[in-house]
């Protein structure tokens, strides 16, 4: 009986412990299932989706670019691309065969697509061609039973519609490269494209947009069964720009005449830009798919550097043009005169040195509107060593010479206006007397862009405010910011000087500019010419007779420049232009400047300029 007692205990004891255990566990259990399913139902509901649902950005569409008048100069186009998804084909190298029989493929295309599709999950397309004619199109679409795996996607691809007319502007899109990767998701984008350069680059981030999101709804080897939502994001912003496309098209024509030239247009006024022309040029619309090796190298070795922006990258010594600032910063320097005179024999001599004018036997007693009207160096030497390098060099700077302007371009040169502490910071060596006679005559150390020429012709004929050149006349929702120019500083009568030598230039029958004058009454413009040594000459070569620029090699020929302002009465534009190796300026480049200035009056651009900036300087804007 105690045996059977002791047994049932035992037996209780252990049901109890097992029972207790049991429950002890289906506890635990259903404590783990409220907390899976209910305390975190959330965030493995999250995971799950994000397991289901992939989120992908959409590039978003790059805004345009329009001229003054609303002209589109860069857009985006249709891009039809052709592409094959290798698990749906039997084999791709036979499917490239078939392909190759309607859209042209090279060796490197079929490289390219059988290493991508290599690396790339069989699934996923991989494209094949891009940029198809509606043709190629249609034809793949009629043969799409023939082409398993085949198909056409649509997306975009930037193009200029006047290509190589204003390309320097521009500029040009291009793949993303690695260092240009700054943690914005969107340039990881694949075929994504950026600016380069120009404009483009310029203002990259307004042109560029917001990208959008695409909900994908995929299964467990990532593989896509629906698209669930999209958000297209914000596309880029219109940029509008002061170029007027037609005056530009007619400066590119006009400088193409010659092997390698520029031109800049601008308003004296707002300081907007016109025209903005460098020749050779090239075809931006070849960069966005990719350039080939072999174009790329030949654009490079070119030696008139098409690739270059030469109307803000070239660094020209300016020659004959540079006097105006010369003469106004005598005649601020109250140690000349407008009436003083000099003889000019034909030379200078100082010390050992003789300095020669470009006139051998020389002008005779001339003086300051004279000097300016013959462009004699010998005047120009004499007021130089009586004011020294440094005045010249602080006018020069008032004027926007021997510094960046703020241009919103990228590239943009400083030139150079040297001083006798530049000399001895940069060369160790003290500032020699007649080194500030070649620099009156804007040789020597002496350098300017054509941007810089034009900024500097405009400030004279504004009646001397600090106008600044821009481009942008606007973002859209942005507009570009608005100035009041500060005046620079100079006598009124001191600049009436000048601007009446330049007149003169160009209107009086012995001005050196006389042959290029615009006849169309109420037309006229006035000017400096400008002649840039490339090469010394030596005393031989004097003693002998200089070598004519047309029997030199292109290389050794003297640069030819013209600075001009139009109309006389009432200036409104202003105009510079170098054609490198082209000889004389008063022979070359000046008839490229009457014809741009009498083209741009005839379309008159600056209709539509008041709303690129205020008024710059009250009522008193213009010169009667």
């Amino acid at each position: 009986m105690d045996r059977d007692t002791d047994r049932y205990r035992s037996l209780t004891r252990r049901t109890l412990l097992l029972g207790g255990l049991k429950v002890g566990l289906l506890s635990t259990l259903v404590g783990r299932l409220y907390y899976l399913q209910v305390v975190e139902s959330q965030r493995y509901t999250m995971l799950a989706e994000e397991n289901r649902i992939s989120l992908r950005l959409v590039a978003p569409s790059r805004g345009p670019i329009v001229d003054r008048f609303g002209i589109p100069l860069a857009i985006n186009q249709q891009n039809y691309r052709v592409v094959v998804v290798a698990e749906r084909t039997r084999s791709v190298p036979e499917t490239l065969d078939k392909i190759a029989r309607i859209v042209p493929l090279t060796e490197a295309d079929r490289r390219r697509v059988l290493r991508e599709v290599q690396k790339k999950r069989r699934y996923v397309p991989v494209t094949v061609r891009e940029n198809l004619t509606w043709d190629q199109v249609a034809t793949i679409e009629l043969n799409t039973p023939d082409l398993p795996g085949v198909s056409i996607e649509v997306g975009e691809l930037r193009h200029y519609p006047f290509a190589d007319s204003i390309a320097h502007v521009m500029g040009y899109v291009g793949a993303v490269s690695e260092a240009e990767l700054n943690g914005d998701p969107v340039l990881s984008l694949p075929g994504f494209r950026i600016g380069k350069s120009g404009i483009e680059k310029y203002h990259e981030k307004a042109l560029r947009g917001t990208a959008g999101t695409s909900q994908l709804e995929v299964n467990a080897v990532g593989r896509v069964i629906r698209e669930l939502s999209r958000d297209e994001g914000q596309p880029g912003r219109e940029v509008q720009l002061t170029i007027d496309i037609g005056l530009q098209q007619f400066v590119q024509t006009r400088l193409s005449q010659e092997q390698s030239a520029a031109c800049v247009v601008m308003d004296v006024h707002t300081g907007g830009i016109y025209a903005l022309a460098s020749h050779p040029s090239y075809d931006p619309n070849q960069f966005p798919m990719g350039i080939s090796a072999e174009l790329w190298e030949e654009l490079l070795s070119n030696p008139t550097t098409p690739l270059s922006n030469k109307a803000v990258a070239g660094q020209y010594a300016p020659g004959s043009t540079f006097k105006m600032v010369v003469a106004l910063a005598a005649l601020e320097s109250g140690l000349i005169s407008p009436r003083h005179t000099t003889f000019c024999p034909g030379h200078m001599d100082l010390g050992d040195h003789r300095f020669h004018c470009w006139k051998r036997g020389g002008h005779g007693t001339v003086d300051m509107v004279g000097a300016l009207r013959h462009s004699c160096d010998v005047f120009f030497y004499d007021v130089a060593r009586r004011i020294g390098v440094d005045r010249i060099a602080e006018m020069s700077n008032r004027f926007g010479l021997g510094q960046p302007l703020g241009l919103d371009l990228p590239h943009e040169r400083p030139g150079l206006i040297p001083t006798r502490d530049w000399k001895l910071a940069q060369l160790g060596t003290s500032w020699q007397p007649g080194e500030t006679l070649v620099a009156s005559i804007g040789q020597g150390y002496v350098l300017s862009t054509p941007l810089q020429l034009a900024v500097m012709t405009a400030r004279m004929a504004n009646g001397g405010y600090a106008v600044k050149p821009h481009l942008t006349k606007q973002i859209k929702l942005g507009p570009h910011e608005q100035t009041t120019w500060p005046a620079i500083g100079v006598k009124k009568e001191n600049l009436d000087v000048i601007l009446r030598g330049m007149n003169e230039v160009s209107n009086s029958p012995n001005g050196t500019g006389f042959k290029a004058r615009i006849t169309e009454p109420g037309m006229e413009l006035a000017g400096k010419t400008g002649t840039a040594q490339v090469r010394r000459i030596t005393m031989a070569e004097r003693a002998g007779g200089v070598i004519k620029n047309e029997n030199r090699p292109w290389r050794e020929r003297d640069h030819a420049l013209f600075v001009a302002y139009a109309p006389v009465h009432a200036p409104r534009y202003a105009c510079s232009v170098i054609v490198e190796h082209g000889g004389g300026g008063s022979a070359v480049a000046a008839p490229i400047a009457r014809d741009v200035l009498l083209e741009c009056q005839k379309r008159d651009p600056g209709r539509a300029s008041v709303a690129d900036a205020p008024p710059p300087f009250g009522t008193g804007a213009g010169r009667g």
